[in-house]
This record gives structure tokens, C-alpha cells and sequence, in this order.
């Protein structure tokens, strides 16, 4: 059984709660393995959001604007979590979460709280990604949320490293559980001496600061190999597993044989 906060079970709501109108959009999720190469397991999955046929994502962000950026946002983690449960997940499930559609963490959580202990999901399953390419308008305010969040006991993580605004900024005032290193930073590195000093340095860094790194983005076995040689055990890409839409995608032997 989930541990619901006693905190959290008044009946106060923020001033995003008051103030956005009910949600004008639909949309579904596809989940993506990660996987763990030491186990040759899955790790976690991340709930992908779809259109509810199974479009793109950006047929749904697209439609994300400051009226409706809230409900989003808080349907988003709902609908993730009772999905994942209705397909029997027991791995971690990562969350993405917009930063600026956070108004109080302490109060914005409660929806998630509340879908996870209807759900019977553990909030210790639970992983937060912070999308690190979206602008911030208040550096202060997102790692608050982080903090905040790790003391729900839910996970975190900082997503698309190396692409977006906050980078080691963000790292340096907060240490996530986890860090994904952007896609861009991994294509074809086993044939990149730049990449592959950028990537072994920040390995390096978080091994110093007790951060677990993800390589996202994995197309071909070569990248796989070069990236376990770094020391990186947690990875996500199409080499793995595509994203499967309204269900758990599997993983076939073949992906761990070497190149």
C-alpha cells in the first residue's frame, strides 16, 4: 500500500487549482523501457504522452499554452500512473513534469499522491524528470520543487542534459538521482573523441556526486558498448525497444549481444 501523506489530506488547493480552466485537450501515453545492461533488465519505463490515436507528442504540446498548462501538467501524472498500473507495471515509472506549471510544490503533488494510493502504485516507484530544455523562468523555484519532491520520496531526474537551459547550473544547485544525457550528445559517439570526452567527463562528475547517469537515445549497439565501457549502465533508445503505445514494451535478447 502507497504511504499517503496525513500533510497533504486538507482540502487547500494553490492558486493554479483556483484559477485554470478544466482541460480542452485529450491525449494517451506510449511507455519506453529503460533498461539496466548489469541485469539485462528493465529499470523503469517513461510515459510518453500520444494523441489518443497514437500521434506524435507534439500533436498534443502543441496545444499546451498558459490557460491550460496546469490541468495538463497534473492530467498528465494521473493519467500516467493509473495507466501504468491498469498494465500491471512493477518497475519505476518516470514522470515528465513542466517546471513553470508548478505553482506550490507541496500542494500541486496532491493529484499525484492522490492516483498513486488510488492505484495502489508506491511512491517509491515513482521518478520525476525535470525537462531541462524547457526555459525556467526561476532557476530557485525548480530546484525547490526538486527538493521537495525528494521529500515525498519520489525519485528525480534531470532529462536532456547537455541540450537545454539549466545544465550544470541546475546540477550544481541541485543532485539529482538520476541524469539523462541528451540524445544529442550520443549519436555515433563511439565515433566522436569530442562526445566521448564530454560524456566520460560527466560520468565522471556524477559518480563524484552520487548521480546515477542515463543514456537516452540509443540506436546501434556500437553506442551501447562504447557507453557501458564509460562506466553507464542505465540506458533508453530505439535499439532497446520503441515506445509501445497504451502498453509495456518488451525487450528481446538480441539487444544485449555485442556488436
Amino acid at each position: 500500500m502507497t504511504d499517503f501523506p496525513t500533510s497533504l489530506t486538507s482540502p487547500g488547493r494553490c492558486q493554479g487549482c483556483k484559477s485554470n480552466p478544466e482541460l480542452d485537450l485529450d491525449f494517451a501515453f506510449a511507455y519506453q523501457p529503460i533498461v539496466d545492461l548489469r541485469t539485462r533488465s528493465i529499470f523503469a519505463h517513461e510515459a510518453l504522452v500520444r494523441g489518443v490515436n497514437g500521434e506524435g507528442a507534439l500533436s498534443v504540446l502543441n496545444q499546451v499554452n498558459d490557460q491550460n498548462r496546469y490541468r495538463f501538467d497534473q492530467l498528465c501524472r494521473t493519467r500516467a500512473i493509473s495507466t501504468a498500473a491498469r498494465l500491471g507495471m512493477t518497475e519505476l515509472l518516470s514522470i515528465n513534469f513542466l517546471p513553470n506549471a508548478v505553482y506550490r510544490p507541496e500542494l500541486c503533488i496532491r493529484t499525484t499522491l492522490e492516483a498513486a494510493l488510488e492505484n495502489n502504485f508506491p511512491i517509491d516507484r515513482l521518478i520525476f524528470e525535470t525537462v531541462e530544455s524547457e526555459h525556467i523562468d526561476n532557476n530557485r523555484h525548480l530546484t525547490n520543487i526538486l527538493r521537495e519532491y525528494r521529500e515525498f520520496g519520489f525519485k528525480t531526474a534531470i532529462d536532456d542534459f547537455g541540450a537545454g537551459y539549466s545544465g550544470l547550473t541546475l546540477l550544481a544547485d541541485f543532485q539529482p538521482d538520476l541524469l539523462k544525457l541528451d540524445m544529442a550528445l550520443i549519436r555515433d559517439i563511439h565515433r566522436d573523441r569530442v562526445r566521448q570526452a564530454i560524456v566520460r567527463a560527466v560520468v565522471t562528475m556524477c559518480k563524484e556526486l552520487g548521480v546515477t547517469v542515463i543514456a537516452e537515445g540509443i540506436e546501434h549497439p556500437e553506442e551501447r558498448d562504447f557507453l557501458a565501457d564509460c562506466g553507464i549502465n542505465l540506458m533508453q533508445g530505439y535499439w532497446f525497444a520503441k515506445p509501445a503505445f497504451k502498453a509495456l514494451a518488451q525487450v528481446g535478447p538480441e539487444v544485449w549481444q555485442k556488436a
